[in-house]
């Protein structure tokens, strides 16, 4: 593999931090690329994290920004690349599933509980934008998970089945997005290709469009920009994601025994994918006490993406050093 040599995240270097890149396999034989993050001091065993997200982004913006971070606090971190984007393998690319994505977590608590400068009864996740609700599927999964946080989340399966703010929450409404996909698809088999749904759009935004769209687009096309960022560029395929139309990943989440932080901003378009999870996380559920909903006044969503004023890491800190003992 061709890995890129030199730093290229959208993030200043820390001098507190040793960097390197990784690879391993997950379980279905697909070659993932992380970046590692090791403080400089670290002497014992170190309690870990595995982060990934926003959903379409690459481990060269917000996951990296948040591993480096929390390396900086005493973490062992890894930032990794979803199967089939960024610098991991996988085809075709720009594509995405619920199961493959669920197990590219999975591979990395792998990775972590191998590796001997990690203490693997202290391991926890990050999942940030799709790869948050990404994160609660994990945890009702994986019980080698002592700690999860879920920042500024997406329910990638509800929001491909309703479509935003569930306003396509029919059966016309998903039969015909589906009709649109597999006809999509006919042509691109026929065509040999892959055609993109298209990333942000170019900056300047037009004044006439909602507000998260203007917010997406000023990170991935703006201050973030990266070069291997589906989300900066041309976007998934059409097709890409039609698998979760019909994965009730939440569903076993009452079920998640270890602890949960989801954090949000209030103000953000996507909060109620927050407040809903977090409801359904606790309804019904022997397992309410180390559970938690954070939602910041005045946050936007990308505000959770880079915002250093915003994102509230003391909280995260302190959470994951109350879990993970």
């Amino acid at each position: 593999m061709n890995l890129i040599k030199e730093w290229d995240k959208t993030f200043p270097k820390s001098a507190k931090v040793n960097h390197s890149k990784v690879i391993f396999n997950n379980r279905y034989g697909i070659t993932l690329v992380a970046d590692m993050y090791v403080p400089k001091d670290a002497k014992n065993k170190l309690p870990a994290l595995a982060v990934c997200g926003p959903f379409g982004a690459v481990k060269e913006q917000c996951s990296g920004l948040y591993a480096q971070t929390m390396a900086e606090r005493g973490y062992l971190t890894i930032a990794f690349d979803p199967s089939f984007t960024g610098e991991s393998s996988g085809m075709p690319r720009c594509v995405a599933s619920p199961d493959i994505n669920t197990e590219d977590f999975q591979a990395t608590v792998d990775f972590l509980s191998t590796n001997e400068l990690v203490d693997s009864e202290k391991i926890g996740i990050i999942g940030i934008c799709g790869w948050g609700g990404m994160a609660l599927n994990v945890a009702a999964l994986d019980t080698r998970i002592k700690a999860t946080v879920c920042s500024t989340m997406y329910d990638m399966s509800r929001v491909n089945a309703n479509g935003y703010f569930d306003e396509e929450d029919n059966e016309d409404a998903r039969y015909n997005k589906k009709v649109a996909m597999n006809k999509q698809r006919i042509e691109d088999f026929k065509n040999k290709t892959y055609l993109k749904a298209g990333g942000c759009l170019e900056l300047p935004v037009p004044d006439n469009v909602p507000f998260f769209v203007k917010d997406y687009s000023e990170y991935y096309k703006g201050r973030a920009y990266h070069v291997r960022s589906l989300n900066s560029n041309t976007g998934w395929n059409v097709t890409g994601c039609i698998s979760f139309m019909n994965q009730p990943m939440l569903k076993y989440s009452n079920e998640i025994r270890s602890a949960v932080l989801i954090i949000h901003g209030e103000k953000a378009h996507s909060c109620y994918f927050s407040k809903d999870a977090y409801a359904n996380m606790i309804k019904d559920s022997k397992y309410v006490d180390n559970k938690e909903l954070m939602l910041i006044p005045n946050a936007v969503h990308t505000d959770l993406y880079d915002n250093l004023d915003v994102i509230p890491f003391d909280k995260i800190d302190s959470f994951f050093k109350n879990n993970l003992k």
